[in-house]
């Protein structure tokens, strides 16, 4: 019998832990994660070359430190976005964890990450003239390498102090009397408390857990859009003084919202898996010698659906297969080609002056992205190109697609615990946040609450 039981390794199942083994030795843990441990976590693609890895667990999204694991390690202290984590705990509390969140990733290994602010008045001021609005943040930027340290530093404090077990999906779960049952592929667990904790894979599964106990939940959105690669020079001027500039933009021929996200400066385009759909996304290093002469950055589309329509991510997986259909993975366009409705070709690639730094299909975006988000997409990038010149340039690069998922909201209280008694769901798998910084600091705060409480009562 456990006192506590979390499912998942990811940001707020590690902070959780993190925070219970220190403040509550005398608790009996246990941690499940289906996928690997960080040492074993790597991906067949990048290791041997392969096109189509067949893994039962995606070692990037899933094992040890989860999708964040191999993330570039962005956390931004805000309540301005990356979650709705204030609504629930307050807004001086939310931005209180997530500084402890930065102190523990500084005592973990990242003492010599910077600590960016893209509260700039100058660039504030550029971008308000034309429409465009910049989000106040703190941005620390880790980077993929030195993330991977302070994961390794994170199981090295807990590993001894808890019982973690790898390789274990849970297929069933239970409750009788006060206590849960919770069955995986390998064993069975009682515990007093279950957290959940399973991140934004975890996106059907908890669906599936919610249903079962008559959770409530609400639907929520997707993002659709694509990645931007451009010489990091154009750029330079922002990432240099923000690093990492959350632009909002609401186009004129549809009243949307159209947001840059993730910006890597000097970093590399990369794929994600999401079981049968592969989607792009990004990262960058802290080691200058890792660096690339590119930048690349999301631009993201806000999908929200009405009646009849149910299942949003359902959407975004469409988009995403019909783009793998087409292309065999990830596709990728130049910008000039796609205002000249042409498909980029191998014979047009070979004479554009952006690099890649990831194998794509050239391909034709407007066959796959629908045009509503298309011509979102174009009308932005038109709009950066007025604060940063050379945007919209011919070589400017587009891989598609980009997809951010959204698990729906499962209701709970301010305690992030759900009509279950006992049952706590935190972290991107409960809708409430979207964000490293967010699902950790979820993940602290259930963690001094159950600290305070008496768990044998």
């Amino acid at each position: 019998m456990y006192d506590i039981i979390i499912v998942g390794a990811g940001a707020a199942g590690v902070f959780c832990s993190h925070e219970l083994v220190k403040n509550s030795p005398d608790k009996k843990i246990l941690m499940l994660e289906k996928g690997r441990p960080l040492d074993q976590r790597s991906c067949p693609k990048k290791t041997h070359g392969v096109k189509e890895c067949k893994c039962k667990t995606c070692s990037i999204m899933e094992g040890f430190y989860g999708a964040g694991g191999f993330s570039d390690g962005k956390y931004n202290i805000t309540n301005n976005f990356g979650g709705d984590l204030y609504e629930y705990i307050g807004a001086d509390e939310a931005l209180e964890l997530m500084w402890e969140v930065d102190r523990i990733n500084l005592s973990m290994g990242g003492e010599d990450a910077k600590l960016y602010s893209t509260t700039n008045g100058d660039l504030k001021r550029k971008a308000l003239r034309h429409d465009l609005h910049l989000l106040d943040a703190k941005v620390r930027h880790l980077g993929t390498d030195r993330n991977l340290v302070i994961a390794s530093n994170m199981y090295d404090y807990i590993k001894d102090k808890m019982d973690i077990r790898f390789n274990n999906e849970v297929v069933n779960l239970e409750k009788i009397d006060d206590h849960f049952i919770v069955e995986t592929n390998q064993d069975t667990f009682k515990g007093k408390k279950l957290i959940v904790a399973t991140g934004r894979t975890g996106s059907s599964w908890i669906g599936k857990l919610c249903e079962k106990f008559n959770i409530p939940t609400t639907n929520n959105r997707v993002d659709i859009g694509v990645r931007v690669e451009l010489p990091a020079l154009i750029f330079k001027h922002i990432t240099d003084d923000v690093y990492e500039s959350k632009i909002v933009y609401k186009t004129e021929k549809y009243n949307d919202l159209v947001r840059t996200f993730c910006m890597n400066p000097y970093g590399e385009v990369v794929t994600e898996n999401y079981g049968d759909i592969v989607t792009v996304n990004g990262h960058s290093y802290a080691d200058p010698k890792l660096h690339t002469e590119n930048t690349n950055f999301a631009l993201l589309v806000t999908n929200r659906f009405t009646e009849p329509f149910k299942n949003s991510n359902e959407y975004g997986e469409s988009i995403a297969r019909l783009s793998n259909m087409l292309g065999g993975g990830v596709l990728m366009q130049r910008f000039g080609d796609l205002i000249k409705g042409r498909r980029s070709s191998e014979r047009r690639m070979r004479k554009c002056f952006t690099r890649p730094t990831m194998d794509a299909t050239p391909g034709d975006l407007s066959l796959v992205i629908p045009k509503r988000q298309l011509d979102d997409i174009i009308e932005m990038i038109y709009a950066l190109d007025k604060i940063a010149p050379g945007t919209a340039n011919e070589d400017t690069l587009l891989y598609g697609v980009e997809v951010k998922f959204y698990n729906s909201n499962v209701q709970v209280n301010q305690d992030l615990e759900t009509s279950v008694k006992g049952l706590y769901v935190l972290g991107d798998c409960s809708g409430v946040t979207h964000s490293l910084s967010q699902a950790a600091a979820s993940g602290i705060h259930v963690a001094r609450i159950l600290a305070k409480e008496g768990l044998d009562d």
